[in-house]
């Protein structure tokens, strides 16, 4: 894991996962020192992951008064329940629905959740964080926030793409990539993490859109997608294309058995 800042109060918590065939995709989380410190999503569910461990070179986890779980996937919430622990003030901001999925794994403690819905905010001390539902999601729970007083997006999922190295995907921005390495690479992560975008009306998801581009942030954070500083047009532009591209088509088993040949015997990384 690689930690940053992003503008005065903002940090990056920056992880990443090497996916054969497609590249290394980011997994972020974020810390917002706020009045009230806000940790938004909690990094990957994986057992060599200490997410608490991660966030105190930033921050006191004592201190976290919200935590924002923009959906409950696991690539989002591998370090929430240690981090109630560690931070016994925090709060679980999500939905009813959100609340929902965590209940059919391991149920969120009620006491400690905070309901807020798209079109809300949340009053962290001094400023206020908007509540948005990307136009771009996988989870029916996504709720996205922007927060006024940087110009920050924080989009969840929205806007993603896989990057060519760890080092790009950790440590990067996402202007290291060409523009039309980017683009391609996000549009590969629509198409695969929002696969009904090619089911509905175009023009009716292409509306959709348009509270992003009134929004204007200066800096998009994506749990998905290094940094994006002053990008902004271009992406709205990528993603309002993503109906009119390829539908992401998977391996088959041919593939996949193409792929279990490469490995060395018994070992668990490509040759």
């Amino acid at each position: 894991m690689d930690t940053h800042k992003v503008g005065s109060d903002t940090t990056v918590l920056a992880d990443s996962l090497a996916v054969p065939g497609i590249g290394h995709l980011p997994a972020n989380a974020y810390v917002v020192t706020a009045t009230e410190p806000v940790v938004v999503d909690t990094g990957l569910s994986l057992p060599d992951r200490d997410f608490v461990e991660a966030l105190g070179e930033v921050a006191d986890p004592a201190d976290v008064r919200w935590i924002w779980l923009t959906h409950p996937d696991r690539d989002h919430t591998g370090g929430i329940f240690d981090l109630l622990d560690a931070a016994p003030d925090a709060r679980v901001v999500t939905t009813f629905l959100g609340l929902g999925i965590m209940s059919t794994e391991r149920p969120l403690p009620m006491d400690r959740v905070y309901f807020l819905n798209p079109g809300e905010s949340l009053d962290v001390g001094d400023r206020a964080l908007h509540a948005f539902r990307p136009p771009l999601f996988d989870n029916p729970s996504t709720v996205g926030f922007y927060d006024d007083r940087t110009r920050i997006c924080f989009s969840s999922d929205c806007f993603g793409g896989p990057m060519p190295s760890a080092e790009i995907a950790e440590s990067g921005h996402a202007s290291d990539l060409k523009p039309e390495d980017l683009r391609a690479a996000q549009l590969l992560w629509a198409t695969i993490d929002s696969p009904w975008v090619h089911l509905v009306d175009a023009e009716k998801y292409r509306a959709t859109i348009a509270p992003l581009r009134e929004m204007n942030p200066e800096i998009v954070l994506c749990t998905h997608l290094p940094p994006a500083v002053r990008m902004t047009d271009r992406m709205l532009g990528t993603i309002a294309s993503v109906p009119d591209s390829d539908p992401f088509v998977g391996p088959d088993q041919a593939a996949l058995e193409q792929l279990l040949a490469s490995f060395e015997p018994g070992g668990l990384t490509p040759a």
